[in-house]
């Protein structure tokens, strides 16, 4: 790893230390710089505000999920077993962050937050999620309705979302619920994937999708409604 690299990880390490001890409003990039053992201009350099350093966070997790995640679904054909491990992966990774996890949440659940998992800012890490779910169907011996293939990555990533929501609130021990809440919703969500190739379904399936494409044009593209 490069220099620089090393430098920008322990920036976003010490940050998120410090978020889940002090609370992410009292921490500052002064206290941050201090902390890694770098000059708060160098700080300023990697990452222009907190903001950045939560993105920072994010591009990370992504990062190290996705190499670990396709890493483990390799060879396996099973659509139910690919989600679940993809998920369950997730779970391994953010783990050490729990504690950080009700912090993060309180100022990312904003909807106008830049630190919003659906805002412009988080688009890199949240395509490399929804990437992730593409490969998931691709690479699976699913049989499903065509047009439902191209949004089910989505689908999935939004999925993904109530997951993280649910195990960022989680206090059994080692989030224990969050696991049986994906061991337990997978297969429901494969057995669904699968009957969308049913003619007799392929209707509910098409208006999922039709709703889907709605709601995700912006204002100023969406239909009119009376």
């Amino acid at each position: 790893m490069a220099k620089s690299e090393e430098t920008r990880s322990l920036i976003v390490a010490t940050a998120l230390r410090l978020f889940a001890e002090n609370g992410y409003d009292r921490t500052t990039m002064r206290a941050i710089a201090g902390e890694a053992g770098v000059s708060v201009g160098n700080a300023y350099y990697y990452f222009a505000s907190k903001d950045q350093l939560i993105q920072g966070f994010y591009d990370e997790i992504a990062k190290g999920h996705l190499t670990m995640a396709r890493q483990a679904i390799e060879g396996e054909r099973d659509f139910s077993e690919r989600l679940k491990t993809v998920l369950l992966t997730w779970l391994d990774v953010a783990e050490p962050y729990h504690r950080f996890g009700t912090q993060l949440f309180v100022n990312a659940a904003d909807p106008e937050s830049p630190l919003s998992p659906f805002s412009e800012e988080s688009t890199p890490a949240r395509e490399s999620s929804v990437g992730l779910m593409r490969d998931v169907i691709d690479g699976s011996d699913a049989k499903l309705d065509p047009d439902l293939r191209d949004e089910l990555p989505d689908l999935l990533w939004l999925y993904q979302m109530g997951v993280v929501l649910f195990w960022v609130h989680d206090r059994s021990r080692e989030q224990k619920r969050s696991r049986v809440l994906v061991e337990r919703t997978v297969p429901l969500i494969a057995r669904l994937v699968g009957l969308s190739r049913l003619r007799v379904l392929r209707p509910v399936s098409r208006e999922i999708v039709s709703l889907i494409r709605d709601l995700s044009k912006r204002d100023d593209a969406a239909p009119d409604r009376v």
